[in-house]
């Protein structure tokens, strides 16, 4: 009997008083809300089953719940996917994260529309992981053709054909300090980076 109360005390001393979301901007708060009951207590909140759960949203690529004992306020710190293509591939509309994600939306993006084939969305989610490995983000693909990929990165314009190297990665991250704006950076040389202010771009409407 003694030990059955002091169970309950501790269940109602560590009640989930609120929820707060961080870092979210597609994710609603409304769904990290529905996932915890009404009466949950921290001492039976699955932490990891939160994360898991919260992640199966197709805005959300990773999560973390922290929980405060004190205050009884689990905090949970989402890190969002953002789309950088808005792709029609062989007569289907596809919006892609740079991990390959799909995306139920633009998220408010302004992404031209590109034509690609498979083999061209692989291109662009290698060279996006291989710029994100050397400390770069591929914000957007912006054009499209037969010369080549247009896609803006920390800002600047980059074209690139096929793959594209962790050296030339490093080399880009040198040589956008070194130029200005409006200069265009061409990957598809292997091994190198020209910097020029023509480089086949286009004029914004989705292809080279």
């Amino acid at each position: 009997m003694t030990t059955a109360a002091v169970v309950v005390v501790a269940y109602l001393s560590f009640p989930v008083t609120g929820i707060r979301v961080e870092g979210a901007t597609m994710y609603p708060e409304s769904d990290a809300w529905d996932a915890v009951s009404q009466h949950a207590s921290l001492l039976t909140l699955n932490d990891e089953k939160l994360e898991r759960h919260i992640e199966t949203n197709p805005w959300v690529e990773g999560a973390e719940v922290l929980e405060d004992s004190e205050s009884g306020i689990v905090t949970v710190e989402v890190e969002e996917r953002r789309p950088v293509l808005d792709a029609e591939v062989g007569g289907e509309r596809r919006t892609l994260a740079l991990d390959g994600g799909e995306l139920p939306g633009l998220g408010g993006t302004g992404l031209n529309r590109v034509e690609l084939d498979e083999d061209q969305v692989g291109d662009v989610l290698r060279v996006g992981r291989v710029l994100r490995e050397g400390g770069l983000l591929m914000e957007s693909v912006d054009a499209v053709g037969p010369g080549g990929i247009a896609a803006t990165v920390e800002g600047r314009t980059i074209v690139f054909a096929g793959e594209v190297s962790g050296q030339q990665v490093q080399a880009l991250d040198e040589v956008m300090g070194r130029w200005r704006e409006g200069v265009v950076f061409d990957l598809r040389s292997p091994g190198r980076v020209v910097a020029t202010m023509d480089a086949e771009v286009g004029d914004g409407t989705g292809s080279l």
